[in-house]
C-alpha cells in the first residue's frame, strides 16, 4: 500500500520501500537474525512480512538496510514488530525515521510493540510508554533466552 502519508525524507542516496513483494529477504533474515529477532530463514521472512498490515524498508542504493512491520486493524490497534537497521548503518538516526514513518502511519490507532530491555528508553524517546499491565505467551516452551536478556521475570 502506497501512502502519501509524510513528508519524511532519507538522503538522496536512501529510499524508503512500503512494497513487501520486492524486499530481499534474504537481508531482512540477517538483519533479523543478527539481532536475536528472530531465527527465520528468508521464506519464513518473506511470509511473516507479506503477511503484515504494512512494512517499511530502507535501501542504500540497492541494499536493503533496515526493516519493520506492523500488525494493525486500521481503526483503533496496532503492533510493531521486527525493527532492524544494520550495524554498519546505525548512528544515521535510519531507525527513527523508519519509526516516524511507521508511527504516522497509524497515528489514528494505539501502537505496541516489544524490544528488547536494552533498547527501551530509544523507544520512549519516539513517545512509546512503558505499560503496567502487558502479558505474553510464547510459541516455545524454553523461555530461558527470554528470562536471561531481562524480557520476563
Amino acid at each position: 500500500m502506497k501512502s502519501a502519508y509524510t513528508t519524511i525524507n532519507l538522503p538522496k542516496q536512501f529510499k524508503f520501500v512500503e512494497d513487501a513483494n520486492s524486499a530481499d529477504y534474504v537481508r531482512v533474515a540477517d538483519l533479523l537474525n543478527g539481532f536475536g529477532l528472530d531465527e527465520g530463514n528468508a521464506n519464513l521472512q518473506e511470509r511473516t512480512f507479506k503477511a503484515s498490515s504494512g512494512v517499511e524498508f530502507i535501501y542504500h542504493n540497492s541494499k536493503l538496510v533496515a526493516c519493520g512491520r506492523v500488525l494493525s486493524d486500521g481503526i483503533s490497534q496496532s503492533a510493531v514488530y521486527n525493527i532492524a537497521v544494520d550495524v554498519e548503518y546505525q548512528g544515521l538516526h535510519l531507525g527513527s525515521l523508519l519509526m516516524k514513518r511507521i508511527i504516522d502511519r497509524y497515528k489514528q490507532t494505539n501502537i505496541v510493540l516489544h524490544t528488547h530491555p536494552d533498547t527501551v528508553e530509544w523507544y520512549k524517546n519516539l513517545g512509546f510508554r512503558k505499560l503496567n499491565t502487558g502479558l505474553i505467551i510464547f510459541n516455545q516452551e524454553d523461555v530461558s533466552w527470554f528470562k536471561s536478556e531481562g524480557f520476563i521475570v
